[in-house]
């Protein structure tokens, strides 16, 4: 890989880190910088998820605190994450990159789908405590929520917030906690499944991770001066550049 090459993939790191600190969606820039330069899906796919997860880890380090008082209670959810994870993640390596390729487009129009309704479907910032869900209907859309992520993960932290906030008890901020914990789990289960498999471009996914920690960094800066909507726009309209990018070479 060329310098050149090396350089574009740190700024799409550093661009993703930021956007993940700011509205997410951050795996949008990753994965479609890595498809844009000739690597196949599935190994961007793969790649993209080792180059978020030092995202993924600094964030529940904010939550840290609230971790601590309900990490026993969310072991099950944990558990299901696994399986899900598990089970996404090598039904990616089952098939093959035409196979994958001709998924993606629709992958994208969902992900950015769910991602453009983030705010009208994510639980309430002044949203009080609740009264105890089920306690069947939340592991049971954990796990499919896990098998997306494991899968392919684009939008995965919108997607479970969302279910969070409709089967779970608690104030936002105890779910968004539960949200980062779960999402280092199903993460780090499909990068074991994607390292084992031999589907990582590790030239890439090295040179994006620096980028990617920095750009997390920035973004608390970039929060404070970049409305959220513009974000958000730029976000959407990756991903459907992507989508149509997919359509029209898959």
């Amino acid at each position: 890989m060329s310098l050149l090459l090396i350089a574009l993939l740190f700024v799409a790191g550093f661009l993703s880190g930021a956007i993940n600190a700011v509205a997410g969606g951050g795996t949008f820039i990753s994965f479609g910088a890595l498809s844009l330069i000739g690597v196949p899906p599935i190994v961007a796919n793969a790649t993209s998820s080792i180059a978020q997860l030092p995202g993924y880890l600094t964030s529940s380090l904010a939550y840290l605190k609230d971790i601590r008082k309900f990490w026993r209670s969310a072991l099950v959810l944990a558990a299901v994450s696994v399986v899900g994870s598990l089970g996404g993640a090598l039904f990616l390596l089952y098939l093959d990159n035409e196979e994958f390729a001709s998924l993606v487009p629709w992958l994208l129009l969902a992900a950015t789908a769910l991602f453009a309704a983030g705010p009208w479907i994510a639980p309430s910032r002044d949203r009080d405590e609740a009264a105890p869900r089920s306690r069947i209907a939340g592991p049971v859309v954990q796990f499919f929520t896990a098998i997306y992520g494991g899968f392919f993960g684009a939008g995965m932290g919108i997607m479970m917030l969302a279910t969070l906030g409709l089967t779970e008890s608690g104030d936002y901020h105890r779910l968004n906690a539960l949200k980062n914990v779960l999402a280092n789990v199903i993460a780090i289960i499909a990068i074991v499944v994607f390292v084992s498999g031999g589907v990582v471009y590790w030239v890439g996914a090295l040179a994006m991770i620096p980028g990617v920690a920095l750009g997390g960094y920035a973004g608390v800066w970039m929060a404070r001066r970049v409305p959220q909507v513009a974000v958000r726009c730029f976000v959407v309209a990756v991903g459907l550049f992507l989508a149509f990018y997919y359509f029209v070479t898959g």
